[in-house]
């Protein structure tokens, strides 16, 4: 035996590191954001060029960010928020208490 590990064992190795699971997170971050937005967007009656135009951007940059692309600014977001006449909260958890 050469000691390399399979391919099984090494994307089971990797489905349990801590690393993967905070990728997966803020990736599921990003697109409820992003699905937020969207929508707030919708129900506001906005296309997403009303929106950019609005925010000062384009069309398509509205596209990525409610595709959950991207990841936006703190800025851009309070400019989207603006926008939409929405209140813009961010806050922090800390996940060493209790």
């Amino acid at each position: 035996m050469t000691g390399r590990q399979s391919w099984d064992e090494v994307k089971a190795a990797r489905a349990q590191s801590p690393e993967r699971r905070r990728g997966y997170e803020k990736a599921g971050r990003a697109i409820r954001l992003a699905m937020e937005i969207r929508a707030l967007r919708e129900t506001r009656g906005l296309s997403q060029r009303e929106l950019a135009e609005r925010v000062g951007t384009t069309q398509s940059a509205i596209a990525r960010l409610e595709g959950g692309n991207i990841s936006p600014s703190l800025p851009t977001l309070d400019k989207i928020a603006e926008a939409l006449d929405a209140e813009l909260s961010v806050g922090l958890v800390d996940l060493k208490v209790g």
